[in-house]
């Protein structure tokens, strides 16, 4: 087996560590600190041609696969936690429900314009009573001649506050159960769709989150995602491929965690030598390599596996348990080896431990992972 990235993966990979170094590393600890969207990063994103790398250069992709944009976002987040998750659920979430099953109308009139960069999408599928249990959703959307008229509250929203284009997933027939719910796309804009102030959250905090809220909201019977009934499942999909790049954000969490904590370590002197001369802190570093390379190789696996048609829901489930428990353990790690200077707000592993809690928690927590590879692996 070659485990090694083509020369385009790996230049791509230099391209993304070079442009972040440049342009996110600069401002990442100030859009933490004001909750900010980097509007201006993500037009440069844009002006690369990286808002759509897995999408055919049809819809103004990048014609690209899922390994690729894989990486990139793993470089991303090593810089900004946050501005990777942002491009993550732009490309993943939003434009791959449209990319996966919208119609040719659909793809020309609001998948190109995502993977241009001229919209942002976001992706509305948790309700207050409804997270991992997704079939517990109360969003209807009633049929009424050529339109659906959507009412409901969804939560959790990610880029809800920026947003051009929601996927929203609601329930056209309550007797159907999980068969019963639908996916739709709704443009900004449409009378009834209001959008909640952003949350503030403890980690990833420049990522944008909010409510949206529907009510009476009519849209036409063609933006009907799929068909009526394929909700649950156009979730579950879109859920696992959003999995992998959880895992990836993860990995490129604990990579910066590590990078860190190499560094101070040689600087940092005491008892007259650098810390890393000590074997307790050699210990911690050989346990955050092993493990880095553990989650990395899990993370690229399912997204080779995705790419080459091949089923990987389990193995999604796998790199994103794995990838995020792991960022968390060392994310703590990277503080301990700073000692008290790495719980002084401002140091970048503050803001890495923080970040990285939430990777255990979207997208389907540990414990949801866990039910996943389990019902795959007992059936």
């Amino acid at each position: 087996m070659d485990f090694r990235l083509t020369e385009e993966q790996e230049l791509i990979q230099a391209n993304m560590r070079e442009f972040a170094e440049r342009y996110v590393d600069p401002i990442a600890a100030s859009i933490d600190e004001e909750s900010r969207y980097p509007a201006e990063v993500f037009a440069r994103l844009a002006e690369m041609g990286w808002m759509g790398i897995p999408y055919s250069q049809e819809y103004g992709g990048a014609g690209s696969d899922y390994l690729t944009f894989t990486v990139v976002v793993e470089e991303l987040s090593k810089s900004c936690a946050a501005t990777g998750f942002t491009l993550s659920c732009h490309t993943a979430l939003a434009s791959g429900p449209i990319a996966n099953f919208g119609t040719e109308e659909q793809k020309k009139q609001y998948l190109t314009p995502l993977c241009q960069g001229k919209h942002i999408g976001a992706f509305a599928l948790t309700e207050p009573g409804a997270g991992t249990d997704v079939g517990a959703g109360s969003t209807t959307a009633e049929s009424d001649g050529d339109e659906y008229i959507l009412n409901g509250t969804k939560t959790f929203t990610s880029n809800g506050p920026i947003a051009d284009t929601f996927v929203v997933f609601a329930v056209t027939d309550k007797t159907k159960g999980t068969k019963g719910m639908s996916a739709f796309i709704v443009p900004a804009g449409t009378p009834g769709l209001s959008v909640g102030a952003h949350f503030f959250k403890m980690g990833i905090r420049a990522s944008q989150t909010s409510e949206i809220h529907l009510k009476n909201c009519r849209i036409p019977k063609q933006n009907l995602l799929g068909q009526e009934g394929q909700g649950f499942r156009i979730a579950l999909q879109t859920l696992d491929n959003g999995r992998i790049q959880v895992a990836a954000q993860a990995v490129g969490i604990a990579q910066a965690a590590l990078d860190e904590s190499v560094k101070y370590a040689k600087e940092r002197i005491q008892f007259g030598k650098p810390i890393s001369a000590n074997q307790a802190i050699q210990w911690m570093i050989a346990d955050m390599a092993t493990d880095i390379s553990a989650a990395r190789f899990l993370t690229y696996h399912a997204a080779f596996l995705k790419d080459q048609g091949r089923p990987y829901s389990k193995e999604a489930a796998m790199a994103k348990v794995f990838a995020s428990e792991m960022a968390n353990r060392h994310a703590s790690k990277a503080v301990q080896i700073h000692g008290g200077y790495g719980y002084i707000k401002g140091q970048k592993v503050e803001r890495l431990m923080r970040d990285a809690k939430i990777t255990e928690i979207y997208e389907g927590t540990s414990e949801a992972q866990r039910m996943v590879i389990s019902s795959n692996v007992l059936r």
